[in-house]
């Protein structure tokens, strides 16, 4: 079954030319940039999607006449697609890469942290504007963190929290276990932590989790950190709890509408550090992400 990758960015097309075998199927359309409503063209009549970020709407996928199967590139398929809509209307199955940047995901998370607690994006910005800004910072040592959702990402992100000496508090839906870490119940943890990390995969029952009310709950003069998804977080809540000084600061990763647009109130509170949805970005979770896309494409044309 032939698989068409239909929105490689420069640098991911260079690791699928790099890691496609002779035998694989794949073809490349190296334009990050297409339109939902390009996608019956780009892939003809091949039966495998590869998609990094490109919606999948339904009327779309009912264009696209040989599409079998989706293979998206992380876990939040939700955000571009309706996999149980694809899967009941059109037969096509989706399916997810898990894991592949738990260490990558969790080293920027802990980075957003240190940087929220110090205060290093704003002095950053002071400085170059020819200020002399300094600013007291958070000392994290024997603070304590709370990670909402946990999964392979919190796990990383428990490790070198403890690493440096923080208390690791957690919440999931379901139970669980790990070494070193408090699982506790959701309204404890966001009254207890000195820092919120999310954890948690977009779904709707988690659309808007962090809610005014969640975000009132938390303890006065804490941090959040999502790397998640945006769409978890009120965000006119979080803006409010900001300039009412209620929360010290956050570190975001990840937005409600992406890019995030131009004059955002977020862009304009000194107690936000941003990153453009790049925690998975590193050269060893491109690798492990295309390997393990590459495999599913094996798999399914084994299968038939």
């Amino acid at each position: 079954m032939d698989a068409v990758f239909v929105d490689a960015n420069p640098a991911l097309a260079a690791v699928a030319e790099r890691l496609r075998e002779p035998g694989d199927r794949l073809a490349i359309n190296r334009d990050p940039n297409i339109a939902p409503a390009d996608l019956p063209r780009v892939l003809g009549e091949a039966g495998i999607a590869v998609i990094d970020h490109t919606a999948l709407p339904l009327d779309v996928a009912r264009a696209c006449a040989g599409l079998r199967h989706v293979v998206f590139l992380g876990t939040g398929a939700r955000s571009y697609m309706d996999p149980e809509a694809l899967r009941d209307e059109r037969g096509i199955a989706v399916h997810t890469v898990k894991g592949y940047g738990d260490t990558a995901v969790a080293e920027c998370a802990f980075g957003l942290l240190w940087a929220a607690a110090r205060g290093f994006a704003r002095m950053d910005r002071e400085m170059r504007a020819g200020t002399w800004q300094r600013t007291d910072g958070l000392q994290l040592t024997g603070k304590t963190v709370g990670l909402v959702g946990f999964g392979g990402i919190a796990a990383e992100m428990a490790r070198l929290c403890a690493g440096i000496g923080m208390r690791v508090l957690a919440w999931n839906r379901t139970p669980r276990t790990h070494p070193g870490v408090a699982f506790v119940p959701l309204e404890r943890l966001l009254a207890e932590s000195d820092a919120v990390s999310l954890h948690l995969l977009l779904t709707d029952e988690t659309r808007g989790f962090l809610s005014a009310e969640r975000i009132g709950a938390m303890k006065p003069g804490a941090l959040l950190v999502n790397t998640a998804r945006g769409a978890l977080v009120d965000e006119a809540a979080l803006e409010a709890a900001l300039r009412a000084g209620r929360l010290a600061g956050a570190g975001l990763d990840v937005f409600a509408v992406e890019p995030l647009p131009a004059g955002h109130p977020f862009t304009a509170l000194p107690t936000v550090t941003l990153s453009a949805h790049s925690a998975f970005r590193t050269a060893e979770a491109g690798d492990n992400l295309i390997r393990a896309a590459l495999d599913h494409c094996r798999r399914i044309a084994a299968d038939g």
